[in-house]
């Protein structure tokens, strides 16, 4: 498969045709059409992963964010190398280097990983509340102050809800790649989530909660549930 194309393949919604980082905050139907899009087995792949850091995100918090700065490298690679026609070795170096700087520097990158996702966060909600599409770099910028400096004060809380945030987020839109495909659901679904703006905020708001709530009560390291004592 030629380089553009694979480029385009796995654009973000929101991307200019030939590149892969989008260009604007996505709105709703890019999104939508984005999962629409999606290849099946992707799809799958961001449900069963999407699991993963929703119900255990705090256990193997270091896994996951090992997880996404390999991910990271590996986009940041592949786009420098597709210049040189050498995209997967340089996906694969790129990946190699992200990880080799997470480890020692964990704590930094989880305030990172927090800060991206509260940008995103705070766009979406800007854009939820019908303010000016151009000015939600605002809203991104409030959420990722605010979530970068919370990780140094409530590390845990905050590792328990990003990772749950970060897998309702995939599990939402993985199930959606899957059920626009079938012509029997498909048009439904999608009519529900294009009349309605909170529906989306809603679906993945409810399994964060969910998933910060079933973390919080399945972790003995601090706050679970007692071990039971010893005769």
């Amino acid at each position: 498969m030629p380089a553009e194309h694979a480029a385009i393949s796995i654009a973000l919604p929101g991307a200019a045709e030939g590149s892969v980082l989008p260009t604007h905050w996505p709105n709703l139907q890019e999104v939508l059409d984005w999962c629409h899009a999606m290849h099946p087995g992707t799809a799958a792949i961001l449900v069963l992963l999407g699991v993963l850091y929703l119900l255990f995100g705090y256990y193997m918090f270091k896994a996951l964010v090992l997880v996404n700065a390999a991910l990271l490298g590996a986009g940041i690679g592949a786009m420098l190398g597709a210049q040189q026609g050498a995209a997967a070795p340089a996906a694969i170096v790129g990946a190699i280097i992200m990880m080799a700087i997470t480890w020692p520097l964990m704590k930094y990158a989880v305030a990172i990983m927090g800060g991206v996702f509260g940008a995103m966060v705070g766009a979406s909600m800007w854009n939820t509340f019908n303010q000016n599409p151009e000015l939600a770099w605002a809203g991104a910028m409030m959420g990722l102050i605010f979530c970068s400096l919370l990780c140094f004060i409530l590390f845990r809380g905050c590792v328990m809800t990003f990772t749950s945030l970060q897998g309702a987020v995939m599990v939402v839109f993985g199930l959606l790649g899957l059920m626009l495909k079938y012509e029997e659901i498909g048009p439904k679904v999608l009519s529900q989530f294009q009349t309605s703006h909170f529906l989306m905020p809603m679906a993945i708001f409810i399994p964060t909660i969910a998933g910060v709530i079933f973390q919080q009560f399945n972790d003995t390291s601090a706050g679970g549930p007692p071990a039971p004592a010893k005769k």
